[in-house]
């Protein structure tokens, strides 16, 4: 595993509960992340993965949808509080570096508010394995932050001592990476952020 690997795994474990305790009931007052999310579960058809699930509320948001939905995580605390609190869904850890899903096996795959602890370089290799573990008209849905190129150094989040990294990007740029990983862009939503030059950016995908 590489360093920044580790370092946001080791972060995450530290961070868990209270990163847990923050995300607790958000999604509720964001419309547009729900109508988002709701727009998926109606258009994906067969198994999904959620890569970087965190605590699993995302997950169990859509599986309460009907989605047929497991989690992923790096970080073992956090996939450890997701089995506690939905006992029903499946959750495991593992990295969207190196994905352990057989050639086809999804029906759709969700990388919510992940994708920017990953090294700009090393984006187009994730998404080509995202590629590679969806089947044929397979969905993805990306949702993350973007905004002019910027690399910050976190060593402090939600009240602990971390240190990871986030590479924001153009969404733009963001898009076309998915594009040149094989996928067919459907459809697009820019939200202005809450910092100057930041947005949020959810991008709807399809492997041909």
């Amino acid at each position: 595993m590489s360093d920044h690997l580790a370092a946001t795994r080791a972060s995450y474990d530290a961070a868990a509960e209270n990163y847990t305790e923050f995300v607790s009931g958000k999604l509720e007052g964001l419309p547009m992340m729900r109508a988002v999310l709701g727009a998926f579960a109606e258009l994906v058809d067969g198994p999904v993965a959620e890569v970087g699930c965190g605590p699993g509320n995302i997950t169990s948001h859509l599986a309460s949808l009907g989605v047929e939905i497991r989690g992923i995580d790096l970080a073992p605390r956090m996939v450890e509080i997701a089995r506690a609190a939905y006992p029903g869904l499946r959750f495991d850890v593992g990295s969207m570096t190196s994905l352990k899903l057989a050639d086809g096996e999804l029906g759709g795959l969700v990388a919510w508010y992940s994708i920017h602890h990953l090294p700009p370089g090393e984006l187009p290799g994730v998404l080509a394995g995202f590629h590679r573990v969806l089947s044929s008209g397979g969905r993805l849905l990306i949702g993350t932050h973007a905004g002019d190129e910027e690399r910050r150094l976190l060593t402090e989040a939600y009240g602990v001592p971390v240190r990871y990294e986030s590479f924001i990007q153009p969404p733009e740029r963001i898009v076309e990476s998915i594009r040149s990983a094989g996928f067919t862009i459907t459809a697009q939503l820019l939200e202005p952020g809450i910092r100057p030059g930041r947005s949020y950016l959810s991008v709807f995908a399809q492997k041909d």
